[in-house]
């Protein structure tokens, strides 16, 4: 197996290319957001694979949880601008789900046909979101397995809590 940097390194160019060209492969159902919290919409999910790729859809004041994804991710953004909000684990106790100690890191501001990338070192601990002040964002995630389960971070307690979560099928094969 490749390294993660090494697999990042190739992709995010091809997330540049994809971003800049036709964007025919996304339809309607892609750009579906939820008035509750941002939205997660499924363009391809191979399990067997180990990838898939969503576009998520942000309105104002949306954002996700602190949370991890252990696995790498390449994220392009479609329209808006889509803020990131990085935390540094800072305990030396990686497996732990308790006593965890997480310090603010850097904030990454990504604007349309922006791409970043992020690997597992050990953990890649952020938020994401639009803040209240600003347009509906749409983004494309591509990552190295399913995504339907991550850790969440509660910063306060310092506790984390492996959870599941759900996207809505858009796929036309579906999942």
């Amino acid at each position: 197996y490749p390294e993660f940097s090494d697999v990042v390194s190739v992709l995010a160019p091809k997330m540049m290319k994809l971003l800049a060209g036709s964007r025919d492969f996304l339809k309607p159902e892609h750009f579906t957001d939820d008035p509750h919290h941002y939205a997660r919409n499924a363009v391809f999910v191979c399990p067997e694979d180990g990838i898939s790729l969503f576009t998520m859809v942000w309105n104002p004041g949306q954002w996700t949880p602190v949370h991890d994804h252990g696995t790498w991710g390449v994220v392009g953004v479609i329209k808006g601008c889509l803020e990131e909000r990085n935390f540094i684990r800072t305990d030396g106790r990686e497996k732990e789900d308790e006593g965890i100690v997480l310090k603010r890191g850097g904030v990454s501001i990504l604007h349309e046909n922006s791409v970043t990338t992020f690997v597992p070192n050990p953990d890649h601990i952020h938020k994401t979101g639009v803040p209240d002040t600003r347009e509906q964002a749409v983004t494309l995630h591509l990552y190295g397995r399913e995504m339907n389960d991550y850790y969440c971070y509660n910063v306060a307690t310092g506790r984390r809590a492996h959870v599941q979560v759900s996207y809505r099928d858009a796929t036309a094969q579906g999942t």
